[in-house]
């Protein structure tokens, strides 16, 4: 296969893989800097991962927490995009291949983030809804409208039963406002745009395999997070774990059936490796051992950063969680790095500034944890809604998002409501090898 066209240079390459967090700000970092940037990605957009569930229950449009990654470079003379899928690194000859040909680097950094861990359980791989990005957001909130139609003309029971049954599996931050935005769908929506059915009937469920909700934060946030939901109408079970799901019931570790034809998977994620590094390298979650600079083990020319990197320490014995900060500060900080070992510097050790947790369980409803400050209710519900529209990219984003929120908060809508592709598990497995 030929190299795909790139322009000459005598310049230092490096490529990075994924443009999300992480490598949006390493090559951010590197504007204008003596090296060549090669950015690739399999989307040309940069997805706002955290909204995805508001895109799912139809709080937003796709393109609200999308943005053109050829956009947020622009200007940046040493940067290119191409839209490409890695098929597989080959590290002794410093060379990618990809579907637009090969790709020779001299330094290359995986920031290619993590997908949807089913924990090799197959069956429920193919009957649940991941939602790790827009298609799958779009393709949850096709099926969450197709059964709510199909609830309605339904006559059998336990089949209308099976159609109004949500099930959220994982009780982080995903999976809790998740559960809550249904609980809010419910409450404010169905009701009006459903006037044949029961409301009663809908219910929601929150399964979470530990003794919490909420685990990486404090005992007062998950406490409160645990209420918010049993109040807005969520049944709440910790300590359980999905023994199987055939698309028609669930089955708990407690011997607990629960019939459900909406089961959301939550539970997990693992990082995205790509084919060509080697066994010994990779740990725990599928991620990737990186040292403190985050080289990857064994290599002085391969990096990894965010999901996809596990850098062990004695503060985080398990790696980094798998959020935005973290990939953010470690692009930054390995930004810096690479032109120090291009000058022949000694890099600095990479030091994760935790600025805290917070997760929205709905309206007026949140947690926030900043260190030893923590609250929780309608002010962290605000801080929420400001972080998060400060971390957007691009400000027609923050403009749309927080008109959304607003129109939503005074109306009690979420106007997007429209099944623009129909649901089918054949849409969701293309989907699924598209990415």
């Amino acid at each position: 296969m030929k190299e795909p066209q790139l322009p000459e240079t005598n310049l230092p390459r490096l490529v990075i893989i994924g443009g999300g967090f992480g490598g949006i700000e390493l090559a951010k970092q590197l504007k204008n800097r003596p090296v060549q940037v090669i950015l690739l990605d399999r989307h040309n957009y940069h997805t706002f991962q955290p909204l995805l569930y508001q895109v799912a229950t139809g709080g937003l449009e796709p393109d609200s927490i999308a943005f053109p990654l050829r956009r947020i470079f622009k200007g940046q003379k040493n940067i290119l995009f191409r839209m490409a899928e890695v098929e597989e690194i080959i590290p002794e000859h410093q060379t990618l291949k990809t579907s637009i040909g090969n790709i020779n680097y001299d330094y290359l950094v995986l920031a290619s983030g993590s997908d949807t861990n089913f924990f090799g359980q197959s069956e429920i791989e193919h009957f649940s809804m991941p939602m790790k990005s827009i298609p799958e957001a779009l393709n949850l909130r096709s099926m969450i409208l197709q059964n709510l139609e199909e609830a309605v003309i339904e006559k059998d029971k336990e089949k209308r039963v099976a159609l109004l049954h949500f099930v959220v599996v994982g009780g982080g931050p995903t999976g809790v406002e998740l559960a809550g935005a249904l609980a809010e769908l419910k409450k404010h929506i169905l009701a009006t745009d459903y006037p044949e059915l029961d409301i009663k009937q809908v219910k929601i469920y929150l399964i979470e395999g530990s003794a919490n909700i909420l685990g990486s934060m404090s005992a007062q946030a998950t406490q409160k997070a645990k209420t918010f939901l049993e109040e807005m109408g969520v049944q709440v079970l910790c300590n359980q774990r999905v023994l199987s799901y055939d698309g028609e019931q669930i089955l708990l570790s407690d011997a607990r059936p629960i019939l459900s034809k909406n089961v959301l998977w939550a539970a997990g994620v693992k990082g995205a490796i790509i084919k060509g590094i080697p066994k010994e390298a990779i740990t725990r979650g599928n991620r990737i051992l990186v040292d403190e600079y985050n080289r990857i083990k064994g290599f002085s020319d391969l990096f990894a950063i965010g999901d996809v990197a596990a850098m062990l320490t004695e503060n985080y014995p398990n790696g980094h969680p798998g959020v935005a900060p973290v990939a953010i500060q470690q692009g930054r900080t390995l930004a810096k790095n690479i032109l120090k070992i291009i000058k022949k510097e000694a890099p600095k050790a990479f030091c994760y500034r935790d600025k805290g947790a917070m997760a929205t369980v709905g309206r007026n409803r949140a947690v926030v944890d900043l260190g030893k400050i923590r609250f929780q209710g309608i002010f962290a519900w605000f801080v929420w809604m400001f972080v998060h529209l400060m971390t957007l990219v691009g400000f027609r984003n923050k403009l749309v998002v927080f008109v959304n929120w607003v129109w939503s908060y005074f109306s009690y809508d979420r106007g997007t409501r429209l099944i623009i592709r129909s649901f089918s598990r054949q849409s969701m497995t293309e989907d699924t090898a598209a990415k």
